[in-house]
């Protein structure tokens, strides 16, 4: 760890001026700042943000070969973006057709439910789907009505004070240029606000820090992962029973799952109404649709989660969910962005404030306490793992 003390003449650590005050009075101003600005002024900074810390540890290692940081910067988010582009042009033909497919399909389907409706075979089902159907009649004209309205709040915007023409601007071009920035100048802000805490608490900041960095990267990548490998598992699956729609649905079951155990109900109420309006009440293609997502959702819970996720990121679920939906909520897709950070950020803080109510043990040291003065912190300053 480098040697942040100064020493004075006698080789006594020279003491340097409290400044706790400053320090949060700067940060709390900060927050406040942030959560004041629009959401369209904060979009293209967070995702630059969030770009930067997750391709900030791919520089590093470029850096350590010999390469020159402004040049792995700038070759990093070269492929980056050129990754992200190709993908893009490789899902919307397919998620085009499939759109196209379900609403060729969807009077058939209409019809078949109607059917269902009036069988006197199945009264139950003849009552769930007429209720269906006029919940559906009503969400479609107060949709219609929303769509109508955003439409020519839309048209508006863009034509008057050109908000969303901004908004799309900033994210096409503003968010690269910030990442790249960011990504460069990465260490050097790490160093500055290394630089702000004050010493008395510098280390207690540092771990603190090192294990927010910890859970946040592990999560990432770990429940990453998972999203994607149960994105194909599920429509691999939905396929091969001859759903329609496999792949719409597979994909956005895995990607939800990001949100713990929504991907896998949100899928499996898509999968099973698609499968009644498709093969009729026939139990084998709806215990199949049953049976695939409760393989899938043990399958992430008991092999997948232990192995990319482990015990080591301490994200409660339920925590996490109340998170992504109330800072969703609060402060839109910026919301989302920030979601799985501070949730890591206050578990941390939690569980730091926790510790440190325990009681003193006869030693003079708290019970269970890891974030002493003289905790082993390591290097905040060094390169960071891949998240």
């Amino acid at each position: 760890m480098p040697n942040l003390t100064s020493t004075n003449a006698g080789g006594n650590p020279a003491k340097t001026p409290n400044r706790p005050p400053l320090f949060w009075i700067v940060t709390l101003a900060l927050i406040a700042t942030a959560a004041l600005l629009p959401r369209e002024v904060l979009l293209p900074f967070v995702a630059g943000l969030a770009l930067a810390y997750l391709l900030d540890p791919l520089v590093d290692r470029l850096e350590r070969i010999g390469i020159n940081r402004l040049v792995a910067t700038l070759s990093i988010l070269v492929v980056f973006f050129a990754a992200l582009i190709l993908v893009l042009l490789l899902a919307l033909p397919i998620a085009t057709a499939e759109v196209a497919i379900l609403v060729d399909k969807l009077p058939a389907y209409v019809r078949r439910l109607q059917a269902l409706a009036l069988d006197p075979t199945h009264p139950s089902m003849s009552k769930i789907i007429d209720m269906g159907m006029e919940e559906a009649e009503r969400s479609t004209g107060e949709l219609a009505s929303l769509g109508a309205g955003w439409v020519a709040e839309a048209l508006r915007a863009l034509w008057s004070d050109g908000r969303m023409l901004l908004s799309i601007f900033s994210l096409l071009v503003v968010t690269p240029i910030i990442t790249a920035y960011l990504v460069y100048d990465w260490k050097r802000m790490i160093a500055a606000l290394d630089n702000l805490v004050p010493t008395e608490q510098r280390s207690t900041v540092r771990a603190l820090a090192r294990e927010i960095d910890t859970t946040i990267a592990g999560f990432v990548r770990g429940q990453g992962t998972i999203c994607l490998m149960l994105a194909v598992i599920y429509a691999l699956a939905l396929r091969a029973i001859g759903l329609n729609h496999a792949p719409l649905i597979g994909a956005a079951a895995g990607l939800l799952n990001f949100i713990p155990y929504f991907g896998s109900l949100t899928g499996l109420v898509l999968s099973l109404a698609v499968a009644i309006a498709q093969f009729g009440l026939v139990w084998t293609p709806i215990l199949l649709v049953v049976g695939i997502f409760l393989v899938g959702q043990g399958l992430s819970d008991y092999v997948l989660a232990p192995y990319f996720v482990g015990n080591r990121v301490h994200l409660n679920p339920v925590w996490l969910m109340f998170a992504l939906f109330s800072f969703s909520y609060l402060f839109g897709f910026v919301g989302l962005l920030l979601a799985v950070p501070l949730a890591a950020a206050l578990g941390v803080l939690v569980r730091f404030a926790l510790g440190h109510a325990r009681p003193i043990s006869h030693d003079g040291s708290r019970a269970g306490g890891e974030y002493g003065a003289e905790a082993d912190v390591g290097n905040t300053l060094g390169p960071r793992p891949l998240p």
